[in-house]
């Protein structure tokens, strides 16, 4: 004799259930919205206030005859390593790009600009270097360094989970600021350039 929850009682009560979770995730989420505890444009940045992690040095890429910003060009040969960033003097925004990036391509004016106040170090995510260096020629050239991570194992260590992405390194090497989306004047000013401003307040570079 069956109990009085038979098999097809259970099923037919499987799309309630699930309806009462999605309800209640809404509702949570809804909560947190009008309480200020939830963010939908926050974003995970598991390295924020961390030194620079650990990952493999990187080779440079050759951008010889490639014109260049001015303060920029100057260690694009050189690659980047997790010491070089540590053992600058002043902020590095450090940028993760490629050449098959369509959101790299907008935020490059404003690479540039920010060039003018800070250096910009360039990775290359899972890409090849000829795309990369013509991704440049085209495009305008804001790095004072330029390097290659051709199978995305330095990404993983600093946490990308697409490109574009960068991080506000400071002297030292903490990571004072990561965003995930292409870069623009408005944020610049409203997220950046208060940091910058009072990183140097505080006298950290």
């Amino acid at each position: 004799m069956r109990g009085p929850l038979g098999r097809r009682h259970l099923l037919a009560l499987l799309p309630v259930l699930a309806f009462l979770l999605l309800g209640s995730g809404f509702w949570r989420m809804l909560h947190g919205l009008h309480n200020g505890q939830f963010d939908p444009h926050a974003v995970m940045t598991p390295q924020l206030g961390k030194d620079v992690p650990s990952f493999p040095a990187l080779a440079g890429i050759p951008l010889s005859g490639t014109p260049t910003v001015q303060g920029a060009g100057t260690g694009i040969d050189t690659g980047i390593d997790a010491a070089a960033l540590q053992g600058q003097t002043g902020p590095v925004l450090v940028n993760f790009m490629a050449s098959w990036c369509i959101p790299c391509v907008a935020e490059m004016s404003q690479l540039k600009a920010i060039s003018q106040v800070l250096p910009v170090w360039g990775i290359a995510y899972k890409d090849r270097v000829p795309r990369v260096a013509a991704f440049v020629r085209r495009n305008g050239q804001p790095y004072a360094r330029l390097a290659t991570d051709p199978d995305g194992r330095a990404a993983v260590e600093w946490g990308v989970t697409g490109v574009p992405e960068s991080f506000l390194v400071m002297p030292g090497g903490q990571i004072l600021w990561h965003g995930t989306s292409a870069l623009d004047e408005a944020t610049f000013r409203r997220e950046i350039l208060p940091l910058l401003m009072q990183a140097r307040k505080e006298g950290r570079w």
